[in-house]
């Protein structure tokens, strides 16, 4: 029976992106297989220029996701000038200074919109394929419990409340792991929950559709590309809350 780890998002704000156009920067529902693959990157002590280990650890992973909490959607209004000299770098989280390269963002004043969703909680299954090849699952969960750097949710703000990893479960399909998981104590037990999970898994399930999302990324050429077909639907969870 295949082996699969739960995670849990339970954080004041998460962002979990989307198609941004011009300054207007939306959230999905749900977190995207581009940004789960940064997250377990990051953790795993992967850069940015590390293009061919982060595409491989996007084409292995395949997750569901349950939400426990739904939140609320929030818009955060952003401006900031950038003229100043003392604008022009800034001290990052790996501990080195990161200056502006040019261009038209990099002076004058600047406004941005960028969504949040607040007061959510979401569980997550996942799960890697070719199990053999490294990272392996053991390396992901080692990396969750000692990560290489501060994780974060979507966007650097939204910093986790609680320890992200929950543990590792034996589950027949990622569906079967998050329906047999306990809720979030912030949950309300009783009531059908929204999920997502791979559009080759549980399928006819009642209360379910299939859809196409564009959510995975070149880490090359930094844009989103591709599309697949994943199921959103309505799951119950009869495992009660406890806590973590």
């Amino acid at each position: 029976m295949p082996q699969v780890l739960i995670l849990r998002f339970d954080a004041p704000l998460i962002s979990f992106g989307g198609v941004i156009v011009d300054e207007n920067g939306v959230t999905r529902q749900f977190p995207g297989c581009a940004m789960l693959t940064g997250l377990l990157a990051n953790a795993l002590g992967y850069d940015h220029c590390d293009f061919p280990l982060l595409q491989a650890l996007q084409q292995r992973l395949r997750y569901a996701v349950r939400c426990d909490l739904p939140g609320r959607e929030i818009a955060d209004f952003q401006t900031v000038d950038l003229s100043p000299l003392w604008m022009r770098q800034g001290w990052t989280t790996r501990g080195i200074v990161e200056g502006r390269a040019g261009g038209t963002a990099s002076t004058g004043t600047h406004i941005r919109h960028r969504r949040f969703i607040a007061d959510s909680v979401h569980t997550i299954s996942l799960t890697l394929i070719d199990e053999d090849r490294q990272p392996t699952l053991d390396d992901l969960e080692a990396a969750l419990r000692e990560p290489a750097r501060p994780l974060f949710i979507g966007r650097k703000p939204c910093l986790p409340s609680e320890p992200i990893l929950c543990g590792r479960v034996n589950a027949s399909t990622l569906l079967g792991a998050l329906e047999s998981y306990p809720l979030s104590l912030r949950a309300r037990p009783g009531h059908p929950f929204n999920a997502w999970w791979p559009g080759d898994e549980d399928v006819g399930r009642p209360e379910s559709r299939l859809i196409p999302i564009t959510d995975e990324r070149d880490w090359r050429n930094q844009i989103h590309v591709s599309r697949r077909w994943i199921h959103e639907g309505i799951i119950n969870v009869d495992k009660p809350a406890v806590d973590d």
